[in-house]
């Protein structure tokens, strides 16, 4: 009787094993911050290895950090907002410690850069806000918290380029690319994805966006602005968009989208940042 008792009511013998549980299960603010989604990864990561291979400098690899910090600010921001269960208040820890990175590392590139340069962070933001709006209302996977999230990072490139020094042109042909890179692939694995849960989901979206993405590479080549690498690059996207969204993809599970996505990014980053031309 005694030691149900003590049970119920957590104390006695039973008191610290049940306090261990409790610890144990209750998420870090590290474990809180870190993204859920594995692609999420890739959509924020490339965009900034690829700006800085192809336009290092300081400010940049500032601009990184500061990046990385409202990346990883995201869900507890979402956790924070809804304010219930255990992650709420490691989640606002979480959401202090990366707003004053981002902070500290945003301001850091005003010191070294000005002011000037921060009307080009006005897409990303946007692009951001719409995100973020989708997001706190959990629609975070819907098609255009999707595309926004993905195009924002995409932008990025062409912001450390500036940065970095770059002409107008020049940058905003270097976020041209990404964006031809990201923004037709998030919408080729929400269809692969889909697909593969049996969803009846159009391929259409993602064929004409990948075209559109390769005819726009195409013709900043022949301009001048891009290398020839990058129509070669958007032209293997669109063949495997063509290709895996057929019967040939119906095999494919989420995994083995996500290694296959991981390694043309890597190859996509690599071939840019070695046939880019600084202009």
């Amino acid at each position: 009787m005694t030691g149900v008792k003590a049970a119920g009511t957590g104390i006695g013998h039973n008191a610290p094993l049940d306090t261990m549980t409790l610890q144990h299960e209750r998420p870090g603010w590290i474990a809180t911050a870190r993204p859920r989604e594995h692609g999420s990864w890739s959509l924020a990561l490339e965009p900034l290895v690829l700006g800085l291979a192809v336009a290092p400098s300081g400010a940049g690899l500032a601009l990184a950090v500061a990046t990385l910090g409202a990346f990883f600010a995201r869900r507890p921001l979402r956790l924070c907002w809804e304010g219930a269960g255990p992650e709420a208040a490691p989640a606002a820890r979480a959401l202090l410690v990366c707003s004053l990175v981002a902070a500290a590392a945003l301001g850091l590139v005003v010191t070294l850069n000005g002011a000037a340069w921060l009307v080009w962070l006005l897409p990303v933001a946007a692009l951001g806000a719409v995100f973020i709006f989708q997001d706190l209302r959990r629609q975070g996977r819907s098609v255009t918290a999707e595309v926004a999230g993905a195009a924002a990072f995409a932008f990025l490139p062409a912001v450390l380029a500036r940065l970095a020094g770059f002409s107008a042109g020049a940058a905003l042909a270097l976020g041209a690319v990404c964006l031809a890179r990201h923004v037709p692939t998030v919408l080729y694995v929400r269809t692969r994805v889909r697909a593969q849960k049996a969803t009846a989901v159009s391929p259409a979206p993602a064929v004409l966006t990948a075209g559109l993405a390769f005819f726009s590479t195409y013709m900043l080549a022949r301009a001048g602005w891009v290398p020839v690498a990058a129509v070669v690059l958007t032209g293997l996207l669109l063949g495997r968009t063509g290709w895996l969204l057929g019967p040939a993809g119906s095999r494919l599970t989420a995994r083995s989208i996500g290694l296959i996505e991981a390694g043309l990014g890597v190859l996509f980053v690599a071939v840019i940042a070695l046939t880019w031309t600084r202009a």
